[in-house]
């Protein structure tokens, strides 16, 4: 399932993140020819804020825009966790069956990383970074009021919008999720393409599922290892102190493990950054996925109900048919609406694999050789030293 490499590149994302946001525009511009860009995002400098109640961390979002329906071509803003949150959801009901790009969890997995440490703020930094740029390169999502007012509006503003009721959008998604409690059992007309993706779906999460867990394992082990490793390079050196025919080769071994080391580190650090973020990212895309499927059957059930209903009803015909008309509409509306978001998301979704796979394997082989160099060249140099000694007591 994540073989198939034949579609092209274009709509990709690449998760690195430029130094400023005038460089990213530059960057932007010269990946992305001959298409021109106008909407550049970046997420950056976490700020701790302690008050009674709370303790949280606020990200600034500086935005770069030429479209005409912004009054500025550049804004700061800052914002917290929780407002991600809410552009999400709201997101989630203005287009129920699109693909709203994953959020990293609330709550993280013990054992990992703590909580307000640097290496846990700088993740979510990078995850709330790619979070905006997905949907600012989306063709749909990039328009969405709410998006543009979580990219402009400044604290009070955005609380302000917060609080408003809901409008025509939110009140479509909470029928949708109404129709969701009420639907039992399959759907009876589901198009065969949507029941391949619900297929692909269900086979996709649990290799994702077991990929993450596989990557995770090996980063612990991996971790694991670079620990013991970091106590043997000291005993070495402690050791030459005692031995002074074997001192400087005692040294040299502390000297190979502690290139090791740092070679060792660095490749976790390529795991931590390249692989686990990646695969992690499209476990929460697969429950995504699972739960827009689902969506998309609560509209198709309701189209079906009310056929059948009419079936069974000689009264209010002509009302029915008003209402069988409008949800063709809307199951062919999120039909279109799926089909060109799955094709999308499945580009990604392989290039980001590819991408990621081959950046870790690139790294084990630098890391390998790098290993290999060392000990190669300590082994050598041990070569030609006793090969001096050899000759020196062959002297007469």
């Amino acid at each position: 399932y994540l073989q198939d490499t034949s579609l092209a590149d274009a709509n990709s994302f690449s998760p690195s993140m430029p130094i400023s946001p005038s460089s990213m525009i530059n960057q932007y511009k010269f990946e992305d020819e001959p298409e021109l860009r106008d909407l550049f995002i970046t997420v950056d400098d976490p700020e701790s804020h302690i008050t009674a109640i709370e303790t949280f961390i606020t990200y600034r979002v500086i935005t770069k825009t030429s479209r005409g329906e912004f009054d500025s071509c550049e804004y700061e803003v800052r914002r917290r966790y929780q407002d991600f949150l809410w552009l999400k959801s709201k997101l989630e009901e203005a287009h129920p069956t699109l693909i709203i790009p994953p959020l990293p969890e609330k709550f993280i997995m013990k054992g990992m990383v703590e909580r307000f440490s640097d290496e846990f703020i700088e993740t979510r930094r990078k995850a709330l970074h790619k979070f905006l740029n997905r949907i600012a390169d989306h063709p749909t999502l990039t328009f969405n009021e709410d998006f543009k007012i979580f990219l402009t509006a400044q604290a009070w503003e955005l609380s302000s919008h917060k609080k408003q009721g809901p409008g025509l959008l939110s009140r479509m998604g909470q029928t949708v999720r109404a129709v969701a409690s009420s639907v039992r059992g399959g759907v009876k007309n589901r198009p065969e393409m949507f029941t391949e993706m619900n297929d692909y779906m269900e086979t996709f999460s649990q290799k994702i599922n077991v990929l993450d867990k596989i990557a995770h394992r090996i980063y612990k082990e991996e971790r694991e290892y670079f620990n013991e490793m970091k106590e043997y390079g000291p005993i070495h050196t402690l050791w030459s102190a005692s031995e002074e025919d074997i001192a400087d080769s005692l040294k040299g071994v502390a000297s190979c493990i502690d290139k090791c080391c740092k070679a060792t580190e660095k490749r976790m650090a390529g795991l931590s950054e390249n692989l686990l973020p990646i695969i992690h990212e499209y476990v929460l895309y697969s429950e995504i996925l699972m739960g827009v499927l689902k969506r998309r059957d609560q509209i198709q059930s309701e189209l079906d109900s009310k056929v059948d209903a009419l079936a069974n009803k000689k009264a209010d015909k002509d009302l029915f048919s008003e209402e069988i008309g409008k949800l063709e509409d809307k199951v062919e509306c999120a039909n279109n609406a799926l089909k060109a978001d799955w094709d999308r998301w499945k580009q990604n979704m392989q290039c980001d694999m590819r991408s990621a796979f081959t950046n870790v394997a690139d790294n084990n082989l630098h890391y390998y050789e790098e290993c290999l160099a060392t000990w190669e060249s300590f082994l050598a140099s041990q070569t030609v030293d006793r090969h001096r000694e050899e000759d020196f007591e062959d002297r007469p």
